[in-house]
C-alpha cells in the first residue's frame, strides 16, 4: 500500500471481515489476506486492479450497472455509505455481501475508499429463489431497499404486477426486521367484503352475529408484536379503509360485539399491483390512509426488467421441482431459448408454473418448448373473423393487450377460468381480479 503505513496495514490485517482501500480510479492500493482469500487473489497480485473486476467480474464500474456504489458517494461527499451487493467469490459463486463504506486518508492526505465487507446468508429459506434471485441491477436496487426498510419500524408500501413476489418481499421484511422473533400475519384483502372485515381482522365476541358461539381473536391481535401484511390493499373497500385507518392510528379497536379496547402494536407491510394515485384521484382510496401505508414505498421489478436473471431463476426452480418430485428434467436448448424470449406477464409465478407443467408433461426427462404450454396461447388478435398480425397489437396499451389475451383465452377453453389462469400462470383469484378490472365478467 503506498504511503499508507505500517501501522495502517497492521489494522487492516487484524479486521475479521474482508477489507480493502481504493482510490479515485478504482484501483485497489491495499486489502486485507480476508479479501484475498474470498476472492482467490494474493495481496501482491490484487494491488493495482481495479475493484469492480476482483469482487464483481465486470469491466465498469458498479454504477455505470445501475447499482448504488459507495465508490461514488464517498468521493463526492466524503460521508460513510451502506449498500448490499452480489460479488463473486473464489468459485465463481454469487454472494450477497454488505458493504459499508467509508473516507480514509492515507499518510499525504490523500483521500481513499475504505470498504469492509459483511456477507449475507445465501437463502432466506426454501422459497428465496422464488422471490426476486439473481444479480442484476434491479435485483440489487430491490434487495438493497428491502434490506435498508427492514431496519427500520415504519409502513411499508410493496408495489409490484402479480406474480413479482410482493409476499415473499414482505416476509424477508419481517424476518430481517426487528420483530423477527413474532408473527408476521397476512390478511388476503380480496377475500373480505365489509360484513367480514371487522370479524376477521378485529375478531368478535360470543354472540355478536347469528352462529357465533364464542370469542374470536382477530388478525390484528394475532400480529401484536409482529407485522401485519396487507396483501392487495387496492382491494379494499372505502368504509373499511376508515375501519383500518383508525387502528393505524390508535393502534387500538374493538372486537364485534365487544366493549373492550384491545390494544396491539403492529408494523404494517401492504401490498398492491394497482395505480394507488389514480384510485385516490378517482376516490377510490383514501389519501390520508395512502400515506400512512406508504412510509417507504418499495417497486418491485417484473421479471422483464431482469431478464439477466432468467438462467440462475429458471436452474433454481427446476432444480426445487425436480428434488420435490424425485424427477432429473432438463430443458431443451429450444426450450431455454423458449423462456428467455417470452416477455412473462405473469412474471416468476408464471415461470414457475410453466416449468411445474412442462415436468409433469415431458416424455424422458427432457422439456421442449411444447410442454411448457406456449403453443397453447393465441399469437393473433382475433375479432369476428378477422386476424391482425401480432406487430399491431404494438399500438394497444398493456392494460387492452391483457384484455385481449384473456378475452382470447376464455373463448378458447369456453369459459373455464381455472384452464385459463393455468395457461396465464396465475392464480384464479388473480384472474378474478383481472376480469373485473378489464369488466369482462
Amino acid at each position: 500500500m503506498k504511503n499508507a503505513g505500517l501501522d495502517a496495514l497492521d489494522v487492516m490485517e487484524a479486521m475479521e471481515r474482508p477489507f480493502v482501500l481504493v482510490d479515485r480510479d478504482y484501483r485497489i492500493v491495499a486489502a486485507n489476506s480476508r479479501y484475498c482469500q474470498k476472492y482467490g487473489t494474493s495481496p501482491d497480485s490484487v494491488v493495482g486492479r481495479r475493484c469492480h473486476e476482483v469482487s464483481h467480474h465486470r469491466d465498469h464500474p458498479c454504477h455505470l450497472a445501475g447499482e448504488d456504489c459507495p465508490h461514488q458517494q464517498v468521493f463526492e461527499t466524503g460521508e460513510t455509505h451502506e449498500v448490499m451487493h452480489t460479488h463473486f467469490d473464489a468459485a465463481g459463486n454469487p454472494e450477497r455481501v454488505r458493504i459499508h463504506g467509508h473516507a480514509v486518508r492515507d499518510t499525504n492526505g490523500d483521500l481513499l475508499l475504505g470498504e469492509s465487507m459483511t456477507p449475507l446468508p445465501r437463502s432466506d429459506g426454501p422459497q428465496a429463489a422464488t422471490m426476486i434471485g439473481g444479480s442484476s441491477p434491479a435485483f440489487i436496487r430491490t434487495l438493497n431497499e428491502l434490506d435498508r426498510a427492514a431496519g427500520c419500524d415504519l409502513g411499508v408500501l410493496l408495489l409490484g404486477e402479480s406474480g413479482t413476489g410482493k409476499e415473499l418481499a414482505a416476509e424477508r421484511l419481517h424476518r430481517h426486521s426487528q420483530r423477527a422473533d413474532r408473527s408476521m400475519v397476512t390478511v388476503d384483502c380480496t377475500t373480505l367484503t365489509e360484513s367480514l372485515f371487522e370479524s376477521e381482522l378485529f375478531g368478535h365476541e360470543r354472540g355478536s352475529f347469528t352462529g357465533c358461539a364464542g370469542r374470536r381473536t382477530g388478525l390484528a391481535q394475532q400480529a401484536n408484536g409482529g407485522t401485519l401484511f396487507l396483501d392487495e390493499i387496492g382491494e379494499l373497500g372505502l368504509a373499511m379503509q376508515a375501519k383500518l385507518l383508525r387502528l393505524l392510528e390508535t393502534g387500538s379497536f374493538r372486537r364485534l360485539g365487544g366493549e373492550e379496547i384491545v390494544r396491539t402494536d403492529v408494523r404494517v407491510v401492504a401490498a398492491t399491483n394497482r395505480d394507488m394515485k389514480a384510485m385516490i384521484d378517482r376516490g377510490e382510496f383514501r389519501a390520508d390512509l395512502y400515506y400512512r401505508l406508504a412510509c417507504i414505498t418499495i417497486d418491485l421489478p417484473p421479471l422483464r426488467e431482469r431478464k439477466e436473471d432468467l438462467p440462475s431463476l429458471i436452474t433454481s426452480l427446476l432444480d426445487s421441482i425436480n428434488r420435490k418430485r424425485g424427477d432429473s428434467c432438463r430443458l431443451t436448448r429450444e426450450a431455454m431459448k423458449r423462456l428467455e424470449g417470452h416477455t412473462f406477464p405473469g412474471n416468476v409465478r408464471e415461470l414457475k408454473n410453466r416449468l411445474h407443467r412442462a415436468v409433469a408433461l415431458c416424455d424422458d426427462g427432457v422439456m421442449t418448448s411444447e410442454d411448457l404450454g406456449f403453443e397453447d396461447e393465441p399469437n393473433l388478435r382475433t375479432t369476428g373473423s378477422e386476424q391482425t398480425p401480432a406487430r399491431a397489437l404494438e399500438t394497444l396499451s398493456l392494460a387492452e393487450l391483457e384484455a385481449e389475451r384473456i378475452t382470447a383465452l376464455l373463448k378458447r377453453y369456453d369459459g373455464n377460468r381455472r384452464e385459463v389462469a393455468e395457461r396465464m400462470g396465475v392464480s384464479e383469484r388473480t384472474l378474478y381480479r383481472k376480469l373485473k378490472r378489464h369488466h369482462l365478467n
